[in-house]
């Protein structure tokens, strides 16, 4: 439960600061991966407000994007930016810094869950350089 909570507070206090108030990440779980010493996978979801995005920022993780709900719009440094819908999915290496993360609706919200694959002490988010 001590590493749930960790990761929730973690993973909150990005969201917080640097989301639009309406968008919620909600982590679900993380746990040791087995045969990869210091290392860990992580899932959360976010919750897109109508209009909603993320700012500029990387994760220094493999980062698995499923859309469970309404559309979003991803797009990494270099390449083209994609719209999502429901049943598709999005994958972030962990060198790429993420430039676009929305929601493509100014109506309705879009929900995704997140899973990444991470070192075990490093934070979810990084600000781009």
């Amino acid at each position: 439960m001590r590493k749930f909570t960790v990761l929730a507070v973690l993973t909150a206090g990005f969201w917080a600061s640097s989301l639009h108030a309406a968008t919620t990440v909600t982590p679900l779980m993380s746990h040791e991966l087995p045969g990869l010493s210091g290392k860990e996978g992580a899932m959360v979801t976010v919750d897109y407000g109508p209009g909603d995005s993320d700012p500029i920022h990387r994760h220094n993780a493999a980062v698995f994007v499923y859309v469970l709900k309404g559309s979003v719009i991803m797009q990494v440094k270099g390449g083209q930016p994609v719209t999502l819908k429901e049943g598709q999915t999005f994958f972030e290496g962990p060198n790429d810094v993420h430039v676009v993360g929305r929601n493509a609706s100014q109506t309705e919200p879009a929900k995704f869950i997140a899973f990444f694959v991470k070192d075990k002490a490093a934070p979810f988010v990084f600000p781009a350089h």
